[in-house]
């Protein structure tokens, strides 16, 4: 009986000690999650006025033509960039096998033309193993996202689309539709097809005046505010992602706390009958030998 208690007893101190990580876990990814969506309403007026201005030139312009803008004719054997964002970290559900099991499915068999540009360590290392074409020299964290960072990868996939090493790039991520419910989802970054600019535009109020030009031409302003918009895009799929992998850790860890309670409370309720069963027979004993004295 002894044994058992001392058992039980260790099995709480391990529980306790696991309760107060997983505590400590889920206040550190609240307090992050804070702070991501506090740097993205900073940032939201500069790349709204981006949008308003590009909303201007497809209003104004007619027919506007960019080398970014989606070609009509598609050739065979696209070779194909996906941008991947994973966690760095594991303890956070199903967030980065969700965001894994959704690129191999966009991918499919056309592993061949596919070329992954993969952000977080834990997302790298499964496609690596599992021998994809994942880029080398694109090794970026998605912790505490930056727009100097988004400027950074903005510049890699322009550069490897303006040099026709890839004819499309795709991005993937986790989008937190709401405080329960994530939603890893593919977005096409480039070309970019006029239609979803539009749609991704159509709210925006113009403000600028009718009679503005633009110099030398609207489709040479578009050229310089595309790579702007991609940016913006890439600064917010960032944030998305950071903030839904920071909510679904927080979720994880706050289930993993209440688990912790329940078990605490059984063991505790096993400790105290395994501690009066010990009593009792203790008791037992002593009544027994007394009478056998009589």
């Amino acid at each position: 009986m002894a044994n058992n208690m001392r058992e039980i007893k260790s099995h709480i101190k391990s529980i306790n000690q696991m309760r107060q990580i997983t505590k400590a876990m889920k206040l550190i990814s609240t307090s992050k999650l804070k702070k991501a969506r506090a740097q993205l309403e900073l940032t939201l007026p500069y790349f709204n006025k981006v949008k308003e201005t590009i909303a201007d030139i497809l209003e104004h312009s007619g027919d506007v033509e960019s080398k970014y803008f989606a070609l009509k004719e598609k050739k065979e054997g696209n070779k194909k960039a996906y941008i991947i964002l994973t966690g760095d970290k594991g303890l956070a559900g199903g967030y980065n096998s969700n965001i894994i099991k959704l690129a191999e499915k966009t991918i499919g068999k056309d592993k061949d033309n596919a070329v992954l540009l993969v952000a977080g360590i834990s997302g790298r290392a499964y496609f690596v193993r599992k021998n994809y074409n994942v880029h080398t020299e694109f090794d970026y964290a998605v912790q505490n996202p930056t727009v100097y960072r988004a400027r950074e990868i903005t510049d890699i996939i322009l550069d490897m689309y303006n040099k026709q090493e890839v004819d499309e790039v795709d991005i993937i991520y986790t989008e937190m539709v709401s405080a329960i419910t994530l939603q890893p989802k593919m977005l096409k970054l480039l070309p970019i097809e006029i239609g979803a600019l539009r749609e991704d535009i159509k709210d925006i109020e113009i403000k600028i005046d009718e009679k503005a030009k633009y110099e030398p031409s609207p489709s040479a302003v578009l050229d310089v505010l595309i790579p702007k918009y991609i940016k913006g895009i890439m600064y917010g799929v960032f944030v998305q992602a950071f903030t839904s992998e920071q909510n679904a850790r927080m979720t994880a860890m706050d289930n993993a706390t209440k688990n912790a309670d329940e078990m605490l409370q059984k063991l505790n309720l096993n400790y105290n009958r395994a501690r009066q069963a010990a009593i009792t027979q203790e008791i037992s004993e002593i009544v027994g030998g007394a009478s056998a004295l009589k």
